[in-house]
């Protein structure tokens, strides 16, 4: 079984998606329907839709698409960790229409202007709770946050953190450090995992190609090995360099030299242990 897992969709009659550019090629709707065709084409079973953007009200709405398409096959919502009751929320979220589809909570990370919102103690009893429930962390970062990643992830070794698209590595500009030295200590710790997601918009857009993501997914793979890394499309984000099927493709070579059983991890298995899809 081949796992997608992470993308989006958006509808923006429903709500805008305000972190969009007005004359982006992507500020338009893209709907589940839109994708089962391309997941199919390109060989994908199930998926892991994420949240896009910090409002209560999408984590129910996608919770009621994963129970309407057998292709969605878990949700990463958003709430506010920072409420004070916020494990009697995830249990509202979980008893909805949909509920048992939620396997993971996140949050804009990448947006917070203090580099250490994750250590917060509000943040860090809102994460608690989050692994009391049962259910996966993901962290939307950017690369000079991995260090507050890993010291959250070394507090709470009860919860597990999934990395979205690598940490938002320096592809375009080629550079590996400080980059690779931190999601080295961040894999150090047990309870994390990593999403093979997001790099081809972190690279050259116009002109990128797998040797540019190859030093990052190797070193990705080399810190997580195969049986801590997913693979996700980051659709319909992806857009913006490439389609469904050129980042399945990429993904495919950029691990061809894995053997049969450790590509699987990476395409399925994975993702399917992790979110308990």
């Amino acid at each position: 079984m081949t796992v997608d897992a992470h993308h989006h969709v958006w509808d923006l009659a429903v709500r805008d998606q305000d972190w969009i550019p007005e004359h982006s090629p992507i500020r338009r709707d893209f709907t589940v329907t839109d994708l089962e065709p391309e997941a199919s084409a390109a060989g994908v079973d199930r998926t892991v839709l994420v949240q896009t953007i910090t409002v209560p009200e999408e984590t129910p709405e996608f919770l009621e698409l994963a129970a309407a398409h057998d292709l969605i096959a878990g949700v990463v919502g958003w709430t506010d960790l920072t409420l004070p009751d916020i494990s009697e929320e995830l249990a509202r979220l979980r008893a909805l229409p949909g509920g048992q589809y939620l396997k993971g909570i996140r949050h804009q990370v990448q947006g917070e202007p203090d580099p250490e919102w994750l250590l917060r103690p509000d943040v860090h009893r809102g994460l608690s709770a989050v692994a009391e429930a049962g259910l996966v962390y993901d962290l939307v970062v950017l690369s000079h946050q991995l260090p507050s990643c890993t010291k959250a992830a070394a507090a709470l070794p009860q919860l597990t953190f999934v990395l979205d698209h690598l940490g938002k590595p320096p592809i375009a500009s080629g550079a590996l450090e400080p980059w690779a030295s931190e999601l080295r200590a961040l894999a150090a710790l047990p309870n994390t995992f990593a999403k093979l997601s997001g790099l081809v918009t972190e690279a050259d857009p116009a002109s990128w190609s797998v040797d540019d993501l190859r030093p990052y997914a190797d070193t990705a793979l080399e810190a997580f090995g195969p049986e801590r890394l997913m693979f996700g499309s980051d659709w319909p984000v992806c857009a913006l360099a490439a389609t469904y099927g050129e980042v399945i493709d990429a993904a495919a070579q950029l691990t061809s030299l894995l053997g049969e059983s450790e590509r699987a991890e990476v395409f399925g298995n994975t993702a399917t242990r992790v979110y308990t899809l």
